[in-house]
């Protein structure tokens, strides 16, 4: 049965790739981003542009909605001297803010679909203390305060779940990835010897967003080839 999907950042890595998996499956997508990417070739898929970093009005959408993805994310690896609150509010603004926009305004949409679901996403350097993460953990650790939050709120009409994934192989880590030394370091650190790439993470999205998840809310799922858990 298709449904009717809105993915927040759904032009680049993460959102992208879900957008791509929903569309594949049938689904009807409506894609807020900055740029278009390849969207504009995607069937079933309509675009609306949306900086989630600015205080614009959301993009109004009509009808029913039954799942929201918000993929937009940071990643600012400092020494903690060296941020500023600056670093910390931007950090807060497109990780937790940006998201409670969008839920606040696609809402009412979410209340018309019969099991809608959310799917926020964090990182493992929340629950694993990492160096140089303090803004950015800072700012998903409320994301995953939020998701939970939510989760009892809405309960049991919307589940909220979140993913926490490790370095994933997407534009966001261009930088910590753009060398053979630097990808050697990445698959070394994680247990699976593995960099994830960005459709390992869509495809736990995919599964969040859809029936086969309707027992599941308020957790915070990690995609992070087990960082988080192994040594």
């Amino acid at each position: 049965m298709s449904k009717h999907f809105v993915i927040v950042g759904a032009s680049k890595g993460i959102g992208n790739a879900l957008a791509k998996r929903l569309l594949s499956a049938g689904h009807d997508l409506t894609a807020i981003s900055r740029t278009i990417g390849d969207l504009d070739r995607l069937k079933n898929a309509s675009f609306h542009p949306f900086d989630v970093a600015e205080t614009a009005e959301f993009p109004p959408i009509q009808g029913a909605i039954d799942g929201i993805a918000y993929c937009p994310g940071t990643i600012n690896l400092r020494p903690f001297d060296r941020l500023s609150q600056d670093d910390f509010l931007n950090d807060l603004n497109i990780n937790l803010l940006g998201a409670v926009r969008t839920i606040q305004a696609l809402l009412p949409n979410l209340k018309e679909s019969q099991a809608p679901g959310i799917v926020l996403f964090s990182t493992v350097a929340v629950q694993t203390g990492m160096g140089f993460h303090a803004s950015i953990a800072a700012a998903k650790g409320a994301v995953e305060g939020l998701t939970r939050s939510l989760a009892a709120e809405f309960a049991p009409t919307i589940r909220v779940n979140c993913i926490a994934p490790s370095l994933t192989d997407t534009p966001l880590a261009e930088k910590l990835l753009n060398t053979d030394s630097k990808r050697l370091g990445g698959i070394q650190r994680n247990p699976l010897n593995k960099i994830g790439s960005a459709d390992d993470v869509a495809a736990m999205a995919e599964f969040l967003l859809s029936g086969e998840s309707k027992w599941i809310t308020g957790q915070i799922i990690h995609v992070d080839g087990g960082m988080g858990a192994v040594r």
